[in-house]
């Protein structure tokens, strides 16, 4: 099968965890025609808690993908003046691979709140979707119970995952309470992690 697509894996990465790339190895694996993964962490100018500086959370990602050829990690988002829609960051990566069919990854998290994204509709139109089932979610309920959802059932492709519970969240739990978290994360940033997190930590007690 010709390797004609890209995946787009968004995110805060905050930090990147085993999680993060088992599921795009999992991608990789169960969808022949991918030529890479691309991950695209949000920027701080995205309204969100406890984000890690841009660039920490970009070199994390950078090293991760050293070692894996088909995953790449694009600053798009971070080097923007403004905090980006969706829409908008699918658009450029089409712009910028013209010959690539697009998909986006979301777990059933976001797929729950898609109809309330801006421009919903024109990511639905024009890019296909890749869905995560996290917890006890089953996408195709998600989408049945949706009436805006269901008219672009075609747009949603389920893959059985082998699924890990584990969140970034979790882990800056653990290095704020000095507990081990060497299992929990690629163990090139495995340091990194405990620098930033451990700084991070610091100064929010300021």
């Amino acid at each position: 099968m010709n390797k004609n697509s890209i995946a787009i894996f968004g995110g805060s990465f905050n930090p990147p965890t085993i999680a993060h790339i088992n599921l795009a190895k999992q991608i990789l694996d169960k969808m022949k025609n991918i030529e890479k993964i691309i991950f695209v962490p949000v920027s701080t100018k995205y309204n969100k808690q406890g984000l890690a500086p841009d660039e920490d959370r970009l070199e994390l990602l950078k090293t991760i993908c050293q070692d894996h050829p088909n995953m790449e990690v694009s600053s798009l988002e971070l080097n923007s003046p403004r905090q980006l829609y969706t829409i908008e960051t699918l658009k450029i990566m089409q712009k910028q691979n013209p010959d690539k069919t697009i998909y986006f990854i979301v777990g059933t998290d976001n797929l729950k709140e898609l109809e309330t994204w801006h421009a919903a509709n024109e990511i639905l139109q024009q890019f296909k979707i890749i869905v995560l089932e996290r917890d006890n979610d089953i996408m195709e309920k998600i989408i049945s119970n949706s009436l805006f959802l269901k008219q672009y059932r075609e747009s949603f492709i389920k893959l059985n995952f082998n699924k890990i519970k584990l969140s970034s969240s979790y882990i800056r739990q653990k290095v704020q309470m000095g507990e081990e978290i060497k299992e929990l994360v690629p163990e090139k940033i495995y340091k990194d992690i405990l620098k930033i997190y451990k700084k991070e930590e610091k100064i929010s007690l300021n």
